[in-house]
């Protein structure tokens, strides 16, 4: 009976631990079998971490080689929620003075990291310092910083990462970044020790800088003319724009107001905007001279033509009513008629092109975006002629139903003054140019809007424009604005663009204020005395007296002269 009893307990026994090993058994499978790779992985992260260095932002000069931007360090605070040691205190010092902080820790109280506030000011750092939490921790953090205001639209901004939100930083954010270098090291998984196995997994580079072709001495001096034009017809806003027709390099592209790129809390969103080559305009009589172009290269119409403007500041012209100001002309030529801006004339010269005038507009690039091919940039609207109705082709005569952006013209006008080869808009300063390209316009044609845009300065609508020494051609264009639905002779923008030339020398100027306050105003009483001044701060600045060798020779001869 107990041999019996024996066995059946050792059999007991015998299985039980036949049992614990199956067990462990299958425990092993599944550690090392099955859950190999997770246990694998699992050890590394606890012996092996991976770091991301991220090169220092490559800098952007202007064509003269003018520092643009500068890196520097800004300091952000933290906190550790789930780890706080004077909770009080720190809610006290968040409620007084980062209430959004103070939000934000009572919902995530139990997160690892959060910041109270990035790129402090200096008042916000010397505070939260002076509170002495122990709490509160402080690191420093790569960021930009913008010294000149007046670039502020063109340059852009980055984000609180330091990556490029708009302008030549967003353009550029591959290039002025570079690639992050990925490192994988090895440390004690108890001390956190570092041992010297470094494995570079991704090699980085560095961002390279940029260059563009903005002048930085003559953007700052064109805004101040601009901002004391706006200043004084108390207007909406203003812009300028300096061009070489030869190479499209733009040597200013200005619009007053503008943001404050470095308070970027604060920021103005609607001022960051290049409105240069994000906002289209019915600029109004200024397009006139491309009627003028169109129809001359027709033929439809010679430039001593006489064209009959009946002496009236109203009348219809092929049952349209149009008005003509500031007065009435009778029997005029029609080089005469674009110098003294006559919308009568211009109505029935653009009757004899039809639908061709729109082939004209879209061939001088209207309607299309430019190459340039900014972030937000407007193609614009010509109006086609299916979509024409009775009055269309009498409003793009003279500048309506055809709205541009301010680049746009002055891409235009460097078809003109390249003599009649269109040129790309760029603010690259090594952009090559092509080796050919053929002319959209007769020398004979160019010539002739040349001599009817010089007319206009010597006796038409922008005398005030005229420099001596120099051949200045413009032509303005005052603009009624659409508002609600009407169009308003209250409100209107004003324009003037045109060409300064001197032996070699060839500048395109654009000028332009918007909603200009007070009585009986026309571009040539606000875009035309800009424009001049605009031309006189910019030839001081090249310099463009020292082009003339004789000049230059008189110079040397009287500073080598012992007497």
């Amino acid at each position: 009976m107990n041999s019996s009893f024996s066995k059946v307990r050792t059999s007991i026994v015998f299985f039980i631990f036949c049992c614990c090993y199956i067990f462990i058994l299958i425990n092993l499978y599944f550690l090392q079998i099955k859950k190999h790779h997770y246990f694998i992985q699992l050890a590394e992260s606890q012996y092996q971490i991976r770091i991301k260095k991220t090169p220092e932002r490559a800098l952007i000069y202007d064509r003269n080689n003018q520092l643009l931007v500068v890196n520097q360090d800004s300091i952000a605070a933290f906190i550790t929620p789930n780890a706080l040691k004077e909770k009080n205190k720190l809610e006290q010092i968040l409620a007084c003075h980062f209430p959004k902080a103070l939000e934000q820790l009572q919902k995530n109280s139990d997160a690892q990291f959060m910041y109270i506030k990035r790129r402090l000011s200096d008042e916000q750092y010397a505070l939260l310092k002076k509170n002495n939490c122990a709490d509160i921790q402080f690191l420093h953090e790569p960021a930009r910083y913008y010294p000149h205001e007046a670039l502020s639209h063109i340059i852009g901004i980055t984000d609180i990462d330091n990556n490029g939100l708009f302008g030549i930083e967003w353009l550029y954010q591959q290039q002025l970044a570079g690639n992050s270098s990925i490192f994988h090291l090895e440390k004690d998984a108890r001390s956190g020790y570092f041992h010297f196995v470094k494995q570079t997994k991704h090699e980085g580079s560095a961002g390279s800088p940029v260059h563009i072709s903005i002048d930085n001495d003559l953007q700052f001096l064109i805004h101040e003319e601009v901002k004391k034009t706006v200043q004084e017809f108390q207007a909406q806003e203003g812009a300028a724009l300096v061009i070489d027709p030869a190479t499209g390099q733009m040597y200013a592209m200005v619009q007053f107001p503008t943001a404050d790129p470095n308070n970027i809390e604060n920021l103005n969103l609607e001022l960051t905007k290049n409105k240069i080559a994000t906002q289209s305009y019915e600029l109004g009589s200024v397009i006139k001279i491309f009627l003028a172009l169109a129809a001359i290269e027709e033929g439809v119409v010679q430039p001593d033509e006489y064209i009959d403007c009946e002496n009236k500041k109203v009348t219809y012209v092929n049952g349209v009513k149009i008005s003509t100001w500031p007065h009435g002309h009778g029997l005029i030529t029609f080089s005469e008629v674009i110098q003294y801006s006559n919308n009568i004339g211009a109505a029935k010269v653009g009757l004899r092109l039809g639908p061709t005038l729109y082939e004209h507009y879209t061939r001088l690039g209207f309607g299309k975006k430019t190459a340039l091919d900014w972030p937000g940039e407007q193609k614009g609207f010509v109006n086609p002629p299916h979509l024409w109705t009775k009055p269309s082709i009498i409003s793009l005569s003279f500048g309506y139903e055809i709205s541009a952006t301010l680049l746009q013209l002055a891409q235009a006008f460097c078809i003109i003054a390249n003599d009649g080869i269109a040129v790309q808009p760029t603010l690259e300063i090594n952009k090559p140019l092509p080796e050919y390209q053929p002319a959209c316009y007769s020398k004979k044609t160019i010539d002739t809007i040349k001599d009817i845009l010089e007319k206009t300065v010597t006796s038409g609508t922008a005398r005030q424009a005229a420099l001596k020494g120099y051949k200045v051609m413009c032509k303005t264009g005052t603009a009624n604005k659409v508002i609600h639905g009407i169009y308003n002779t209250e409100h209107n923008i004003y324009t003037c663009a045109g060409i300064i030339e001197k032996n070699s020398y060839k500048r395109v100027i654009v000028t332009f204020i918007n909603e200009a306050q007070g009585n009986n105003l026309f571009a040539s009483k606000v875009a035309v005395p800009l424009f001049e001044r605009i031309a006189e701060r910019l030839l001081i600045h090249d310099h463009i007296i020292f082009e003339d060798n004789y000049v230059q020779s008189q110079i040397v001869r009287y500073y080598n002269d012992p007497c």
